[in-house]
């Protein structure tokens, strides 16, 4: 494999302490790197170093000869007053002018934005809005794509389309995520960078389930050694307290030796230390069984349907979990089950002590020009928290907010910082219902395992609208999930947990594919257009259904050697086992595609 970039001793702060220093890797032609870590590690920064937006405070980035870079950013910024045609198009570079609409034609196509290509871009969703992104970077034609945080804004059908897509690319990819099932799907290579690794970055080949045994290894061999080396250096102190009666050259590089060992250890003590977020939430003294309970109903807007006869039980301990796609109603079920909108039939009960925390994804609760303090402590020093009072600088402390953030404006923090703002706010109210909507965007793994485990112990009701099919699946115990109905609205189906989900999408995506070759049949049919087939096109269709099997039998074994221990831990040969998958997927889909025809044909 080529190499697309080499970066060496990249150094990058803006402050006293540097973000990352001294770290070294590489992107290979046609790798798919997973870029993680903790909120403030640098992902972002060295995403945008990569890209040669940003120059690094020492060291260099060396870049293949011609090569093209493509970068997604976490909000994406489009051109105003354009159509999303316009938009793409006019992305695509000065030398390939001549097949512009062509080349933004085909990106349309794929990123499925033919049928909004008239539409003004300001009037997308955040969701779209990030497609027509990707297309504009996609026309460039990059031999380099680099994501950041690519799933936020995105429901989750939106997600498997992304997913599929990086699967089956031959660009090399780098991608900042926190969704852990999305980076599992589309990761051969994990970056770590973290400053408790040794160097601060951490390469691991393979997936990501390869690189939680990998960092779990080196941290307990990392403490066990901070262990082995205090209690070598605490005997050497003890020797050098003792004096010795002569400084002879032995006993001097003893001396030496130990004060190179308190060096290490101190190195130790630091990388190893390690604090995470503490997150509480604190329910009413209120209890009631029945907190709020939802009996068949249904909502429409200027009568065109939105969701029917659903049904909805909170109690303490609940965790219902709603998955669909953006504008499917989710928004609106969590409004009529907590009285801000009515149902158009049904009934919902409400317990009279009923007490809300609300989540929201777009942060309305933050005001961007006030204080990180007064957001939380509007009056004094002190917060009221969980029935005693606390000072606020112990109070950021539990969020790690570092002293020089107390007086920043909330709009200058980032993604997660905010995200950790929101959820400190939460912590400061009684509520027998969380309702968390979108929780996981920005937030680092470490935050959202702490979250995930908090929300456990939770004794109210947890409402959660999420994208994270993990954070999902350990979350909910029950989900409702809402899919489109052809009539129009959703049809809401309630599952117990995420692979029952799993498997239900799949059987409808086999009967949509089904449903799609007989109705192209049929319009062909109906076309009058139908020619005689040749005999060699009669022959191709009788052998086709074994073809297709046979190819479907090579892509299984194929990702049964793609999922082997020995090959998940050889770098080289997972690269050519997913470009060979990629290949034999791609085929595979080429032949459904022309048994349709043939069919249709026939």
């Amino acid at each position: 494999m080529a190499l697309l970039i080499s970066a060496k001793s990249l150094r990058k702060g803006f402050g006293v302490k540097p973000l990352f220093d001294s770290i070294d890797f590489v992107v290979d032609e046609g790798e798919r790197v997973g870029l993680i870590g903790p909120n403030g590690a640098g992902k972002s920064t060295l995403l945008k170093i990569i890209a040669g937006i940003m120059d690094p405070d020492a060291g260099e980035v060396s870049r293949q000869r011609g090569i093209t870079i493509g970068y997604l950013e976490q909000i994406p910024k489009l051109p105003e007053g354009m159509t999303v045609e316009e938009a793409v198009r006019t992305a695509v570079p000065a030398n390939l002018h001549d097949d512009a609409t062509t080349i933004t034609g085909e990106w349309l196509s794929k990123l499925e934005l033919t049928e909004f290509e008239d539409r003004p871009v300001d009037k997308l969703s955040g969701g779209w809005k990030k497609r027509v992104a990707l297309a504009r970077e996609l026309v460039k034609g990059p031999h380099l794509l680099l994501l950041d945080e690519p799933t936020n804004h995105l429901d989750v059908e939106s997600i498997l389309w992304l997913e599929d897509f990086l699967a089956l690319t031959k660009m090399a990819t780098v991608t900042i995520t926190h969704d852990r099932a999305f980076l599992q799907k589309v990761s051969t290579r994990i970056l770590d960078l973290d400053p408790r690794n040794p160097g601060g970055l951490l390469s691991v080949p393979g997936d990501y389930f390869m690189f939680l045994q990998r960092k779990e290894e080196l941290l307990t061999n990392q403490m066990q050694r901070e262990v082995v080396l205090k209690n070598t250096l605490r005997r050497e102190t003890e020797w050098l307290r003792r004096g010795a009666k002569a400084r002879t050259t032995k006993q001097q590089a003893r001396i030496q030796s130990a004060e190179a060992l308190m060096k290490t250890v101190s190195e130790l003590e630091s990388r190893n230390q390690h604090r995470v977020t503490r997150l509480s939430f604190e329910s009413t003294d209120k209890k009631p069984k029945r907190i709020i309970e939802a009996n068949a109903i249904s909502k429409a807007y200027n009568g065109h349907p939105l969701f029917s006869d659903v049904e909805v039980f909170l109690g303490p301990g609940s965790r219902l979990g709603l998955l669909g796609r953006n504008g499917c109603g989710k928004s609106t079920l969590i409004r009529i089950l907590l009285g801000e909108e009515q149902a158009d039939s049904g009934k919902v009960f409400r317990t009279d002590h009923l007490k809300v925390a609300y989540f929201e994804q777009n942060r309305a609760a933050l005001d961007p020009t006030v204080t990180l303090r007064k957001t939380l402590c509007p009056h004094g020093d002190e917060v009221n928290f969980r029935g005693r009072m606390v000072h606020i600088h112990g109070y950021l402390d539990r969020f790690l907010f570092k002293k020089d953030q107390r007086e920043v404006l909330v709009g200058r923090l980032s993604g997660g910082e905010q995200a950790r703002v929101l959820l400190a706010l939460l912590m400061l109210q009684e509520a027998n219902v969380l309702v968390l909507d979108e929780p996981t965007n920005d937030l680092d793994l470490e935050t959202l395992d702490v979250l995930q485990n908090v929300l456990s112990e939770f004794d109210g009701a947890v409402i959660l609208v999420t994208h994270d099919r993990f954070f999902l699946d350990q979350t909910a115990t029950q989900i409702l999930a809402f899919f489109d109905r052809p009539e129009g609205g959703s049809k809401v189906v309630e599952f117990a947990d995420l692979s029952q989900w799993e498997d239900w999408r799949e059987a409808r995506r086999r009967e949509k594919k089904e449903a799609t070759k007989y109705e192209a049949a049929a319009a062909s049919a109906a076309s009058g257009k139908k020619r005689k087939m040749s005999f060699n096109e009669t022959r191709e269709l009788a052998g086709m259904e074994v073809k297709i099997h046979q190819t479907e039998a090579k892509l299984e074994a194929l990702q049964t050697d793609l999922n082997h221990p020995a090959n998940q831990s050889n770098g080289s040969k997972l690269a050519e086992l997913c470009e060979e998958v990629a290949k034999m997927q791609a085929e595979v889909d080429r032949l459904y595609a022309r048994w349709s025809e043939l069919e249709a044909m026939k």
